[in-house]
């Protein structure tokens, strides 16, 4: 493993260089991944794999949208693409993309093809942390892990196809076969990871739920809608209000952030901007550390997960989310930035 220091903290990381990808390729060679779940992970993770040449198998509920989708992408009935229960049987590395909800439902269908020897593992350790919620035990004869990847299957797949990667985290649960950390740092890198760096089970948890409903997210959203409406109500225009908004920081100050750091986003902007930048957001960090806090501790107490645990299993719930999503694209800031997005040059 390669040492990193990240400001005055050393860490322990894989890189390509640890594990090359034709190393990750002979550590898995006997191995058949069945990736569980088409939906949001599922299709970058396994074409990723697949296009690095690993031996992989789709398992999905046959006949809806992600079935008909697995197909489109290459994947063949009976040969590549099969039922949940039928994927787990011959699968050895049995990598469970499902939701959250998903995995909790079909449980009983892949444990059953857990036998002694294969790996179960996850990018998500919510159904393992909050067991006693979840119901998803593993038996002890199996290795338990999981490789994370620090983004959506869209963004996997798109810096895999452009020759890059996107960082992973990864943690072993269980090492039943003594194999379980060459399996899961391979499984990393097949997938596509830049780096992979290493975490447990429970920190991976509380820190993807905190950064979802934080600033990946939920403050997002929140700190968007609320700046748009301030400036609608003073008698800014819905085009203005939109691109100080949001496509100036989409389309101009992120990228910049990811390019070199907040300091050189800073630093390619102008003097007032810079200035008022660097008072402001003492306040902004001030004000919103509180909310960070119960945050955290909502996470870290559990009661996340049983809410949404709770919510994610009412027969409603796909009715009663389509019906706060469409809430959001319904609101005249992102009804806004459709406009603005039809109008941006092709070339």
């Amino acid at each position: 493993m390669a040492r990193m220091m990240f400001g005055d903290v050393e860490e322990s990381v894989v890189t390509r260089d640890e594990v090359s990808l034709d190393t990750a390729r002979a550590i898995l060679a006997e191995e058949t991944i069945a990736v569980i779940g088409y939906g949001v992970q599922g299709p970058a993770q396994a074409m990723n794999l697949r296009d690095n040449g690993f031996r992989v198998i789709i398992g999905q509920r046959e006949g809806g949208a992600s079935w008909e989708k697995a197909i489109a992408d290459g994947w063949q009935p009976g040969e590549t693409l099969f039922s949940i229960e039928e994927a787990a049987k011959q699968g050895s590395i049995i990598l469970n993309l499902l939701s959250d909800a998903g995995q909790i439902a079909t449980w009983p269908s892949i444990s059953a093809g857990l036998t002694a020897g294969k790996a179960l593992a996850f990018s998500h350790g919510f159904g393992i942390v909050f067991s006693d919620d979840t119901g998803i035990l593993p038996p002890s004869d199996v290795d338990v892990f999981l490789v994370a990847p620090k983004g959506s299957g869209m963004s996997v797949r798109r810096l895999f196809q452009q020759g890059k990667g996107i960082n992973s985290s990864f943690a072993v649960h269980q090492d039943a076969t003594g194999r379980a950390r060459d399996r899961v740092t391979a499984l990393g890198i097949g997938v596509g990871s830049g780096y992979l760096f290493e975490t447990n089970f429970r920190n991976e948890v509380v820190s993807d739920l905190v950064g979802e409903r934080g600033v990946l997210m939920g403050a997002l959203a929140g700190i968007i809608e609320a700046q748009y409406r301030v400036l609608r109500a003073n008698g800014h225009s819905p085009s203005e209000a939109f691109n100080e908004t949001v496509e100036e920081l989409t389309q101009s100050l992120v990228p910049l952030v990811g390019e070199n750091g907040m300091d050189w986003m800073f630093s390619c902007c102008s003097t007032t901007a810079q200035r008022g930048a660097l008072d402001w957001r003492h306040k902004f960090r001030d004000a919103v550390a509180p909310v960070f806090e119960e945050l955290y501790d909502n996470v870290a107490s559990g009661r996340e997960a049983k809410h949404v645990i709770a919510k994610n299993s009412d027969a409603n719930y796909r009715i009663a989310l389509d019906k706060e999503l469409a809430e959001v694209a319904e609101a005249e800031v992102w009804r806004a930035g459709k406009q603005v997005r039809s109008l941006r040059p092709t070339r």
